[in-house]
């Protein structure tokens, strides 16, 4: 995409303007179009919380409850759907952070096991991952392909790496694995095979420098004022975070190169929710960065152990008219079927979301106004996802809600601390429509949510929702589909890539529909969805699916029959599925 005169007179004066807004956060007023007639049409998804009756009973423990006095209080973290134990079901993890006063001992993450009846029991202490802190993102991957699925968890103070051992318990291994290093805060972070070479890297971003001993309290400064009230300070006014890549060696150890592939090169950028894809359909990964309150990052790879920074050039650095916005979330997968990977990104309350369609080579032109998701901007959102709720083919878009400043509501009741949760249902042709109702009772439910995971914690063919909620217990968002839509999961199990198979892309086609996705370690806010790719197959009975691997390799078109998981091996092709999955 050629670089215009235009957009970079937008870029310019966007940013100008944004930063004479006298407060820590960009906040980007923009006005929305009105809601078009509704479709009328049927919706075949209805979303209810089942969190408390399935076991999830313990509460995120995030700072304070009606002030938070520190910005470390307002990020919040993620979640994630992993199958811990290799027996074909959805488990949990749910991070957690911690209180400068009155720390508690629920103030742990938590991982919950599937019982493969619909609840959950807590095993975090038994499997060694009780913790108190701040943490914020998790990562999911096999980083010593032994065929278990290992964590990474960000936070401020120490990030660590949790090696699964095979037996229901992780050991912490950050320090003899090369990754313990100065104390950052760490936020997003993705597992990717950037050099291809079989093993997964890791990329992790990196969002401020806080010291608590020197931190500014809230109304001390220009960036500790919104609205005139006095809230936290940041995140301007904090030297930004510097973001790093760790090659991993082979040996359970990883080396820093974020000198020698050009991450260390950029300086300026308070980064969060990463999320990895293959944007310029080259066949290496890349790397995109959500960030908030300065340009969002597209890490190109430049297939030599090096990346390129062109999120200006490529249309997704900024908003449409060139301002900088608050990113938060981020979610990417081909929603048009075009065969190219979009980028969906949740800002700050006053402003709208981004919906980067890829028209080609990893060239976006942001189309969020013109698809009918420039309708809402009165939340700040967080975790996103863009998939198919109602198996129809088609991908909707979900989002989670909640403010940063509960000390705003009772003067400004337009900002309220809890939010609802958003749903888009896809219309097809490129057109959504927000379901105000209709889509079950779970979506007008109000929390101060963060992170949220996709994926079929029940096995029933349909996609269910994790959600982060503030000082609450998780919402489990269950859905129960009706009417006569068909749908597949495709499992992948890398040989010569990563046992994980994180960066294969899967084209599915029933039909004249074709669907597109990529295997990711990271997105929604910080977070990690199920591994499992689920494609929506509307009426049709069967489909073809063709994968092309991360080591370049390609699995020669498969049919397959509707409703059902395929498990597909690199090299040999469909094989049995783990434990008691779909069948």
């Amino acid at each position: 995409m050629k670089l215009s005169r235009r957009r970079v007179i937008q870029a310019i004066l966007g940013t100008a303007s944004a930063r004479l807004l006298g407060q820590g956060v960009s906040s980007r007023k923009t006005a929305v179009p009105p809601r078009g007639k509704p479709s009328g049409r049927p919706f075949h998804s209805q979303l209810t919380d089942i969190g408390q009756p399935a076991g999830l009973t313990h509460p995120t423990v995030y700072g304070g409850i009606d002030r938070k006095k520190y910005i470390v209080e307002t990020i919040g973290c993620g979640c994630a759907f992993l199958d811990y134990d290799n027996d074909g079901w959805m488990d949990i993890f749910v991070l957690s952070g911690s209180r400068f006063e009155g720390i508690t001992e629920e103030a742990t993450n938590r991982l919950y096991k599937n019982n493969r009846d619909g609840t959950f029991h807590d095993v975090t202490r038994e499997a060694g991952l009780a913790f108190n802190g701040w943490c914020c993102g998790v990562c999911v991957g096999d980083f010593n392909n032994d065929g278990n699925e290992d964590l990474f968890i960000t936070g401020w103070g120490r990030n660590i790496l949790y090696r699964n051992n095979g037996d229901g318990t992780f050991s912490d291994v950050t320090k003899e694995a090369g990754l313990a290093s100065v104390p950052r805060w760490g936020t997003g972070c993705s597992f990717v095979d950037y050099n291809r070479d079989g093993h997964l890297d890791l990329f992790v971003s990196n969002y401020l420098e806080f010291d608590l001993a020197k931190a500014p309290l809230p109304g001390s400064t220009a960036n500790c004022q919104f609205k005139g009230v006095s809230v936290n300070c940041g995140p301007r006014g904090f030297a930004h975070g510097r973001h790093s890549l760790y090659r991993n060696n082979g040996d359970g150890t990883f080396t820093d190169v974020s000198v020698s592939s050009g991450i260390a090169e950029i300086k300026s950028s308070y980064g969060l929710t990463v999320v990895t894809a293959d944007f310029d359909d080259d066949g290496w990964p890349d790397i995109f960065v959500a960030c908030d309150s300065t340009p969002s990052l597209l890490l190109m790879n430049n297939h030599d152990g090096t990346f390129r920074e062109e999120a200006l050039l490529r249309g997704v650095a900024y908003s449409e008219d060139g301002q900088e916005q608050a990113g938060m979330g981020v979610a990417a997968t081909d929603f048009d079927g075009d065969g190219n990977i979009d980028i969906l990104k949740t800002n700050f309350a006053d402003d709208v979301l981004n919906l980067y369609r890829n028209v080609g080579k990893g060239n976006f032109e942001d189309v969020a106004a013109d698809s009918g998701l420039a309708t809402d901007n009165r939340f700040v959102s967080w975790g996103a996802g863009l998939v198919d709720f109602d198996n129809d083919g088609a991908t909707d878009v979900f989002i989670v809600t909640g403010h940063v400043y509960p000390e705003i509501e009772r003067p400004y009741p337009s900002y309220p601390f809890r939010g609802p949760r958003l749903l888009f249902r896809n219309l097809g042709n490129g057109r959504f429509e927000e379901m105000l109702e209709g889509a079950g009772p779970a979506l007008g439910q109000l929390h101060a949510s963060r992170g949220c995971a996709f994926g079929d914690f029940d096995n029933d063919g349909d996609i269910d929702v994790l959600i982060v909620n503030l000082n609450e217990p998780p919402s489990l968002l269950r859905n129960d589909t009706s009417g006569v839509n068909h749908w597949l999961k495709v499992k992948l199990v890398g040989t010569t890539s990563n046992r994980s198979a994180i960066g294969a892309r899967v084209t599915v086609t029933s039909g004249a529909a074709s669907q597109t996705q990529e295997v990711q370690s990271q997105s929604s806010f910080l977070s990690a969805n199920d591994p499992r790719l689920h494609f929506g197959l509307a009426l049709a009975e069967e489909a073809r699916v063709h994968v092309r691997w991360p080591s370049g390799k390609w699995t020669s078109p498969i049919t397959v029959r509707s409703n059902r998981l395929v498990t597909i091996q690199e090299s040999v092709g469909i094989i049995a599925n783990a434990g008691h999955a779909i069948a």
